[in-house]
């Protein structure tokens, strides 16, 4: 069944592969501690390609992705039910080194993006909407980074969201 969130475009180029086409794979990381998010591209060659109007770090604009190896496997259902998937980013800066470091001595989660572009148009990612995971679980070295990522676990979170509270919502305290 072919995935409603690709565009035709690059749908066209996975079931053609036409000759001089190319399909970008980039990540998008993101955390507080974070100046500004990490971009990589899964090409010899840096990229330059504009974000969705709705991206949480510069909605809309014109990006720099650098190139770097990695892997990674498009998310799947792991063995308690929840779409997760794993990454590997091969020969890591030591500012990537440095950042996910400093995210790790923080109760703030990772936040990754994995986005899709067509070489024949860098106008905004090819997979509406991009796909967004937390990181639950990074270890890295000198030689790489490995991670798994999952979606936020929505069965758990706390509903209402908003606790109300007498030091906010004044009308809950009686007058005596």
């Amino acid at each position: 069944m072919p995935d409603p969130t690709l565009s035709r475009a690059i749908r066209e180029a996975y079931a053609s592969a036409p000759r001089g086409v190319i399909i970008y794979h980039t990540l998008e990381i993101r955390h507080p501690t974070f100046d500004t998010p990490i971009r990589v591209v899964r090409d010899y060659q840096d990229l330059e390609a504009y974000l969705e109007s709705d991206a949480p770090e510069n909605p809309g604009e014109e990006v720099f992705f650098s190139r770097f190896d990695f892997d990674f496997t498009k998310p799947e259902i792991s063995a308690d039910g929840v779409p997760q998937m794993q990454l590997k980013i091969d020969n890591i800066s030591r500012d990537i080194s440095a950042a996910l470091d400093l995210a790790t001595t923080t109760t703030d989660l990772v936040e990754i993006t994995y986005r899709e572009y067509i070489s024949t148009d860098l106008s905004g990612p090819q997979n509406d909407p991009p796909i967004s995971m937390y990181l639950v679980d990074v270890k890295a070295d000198v030689f790489a980074a490995h991670g798994t990522a999952r979606f936020p676990d929505l069965l758990n979170k706390r509903f209402p969201t908003l606790a109300y509270r007498a030091d906010i919502f004044k009308g809950l305290v009686r007058d005596q």
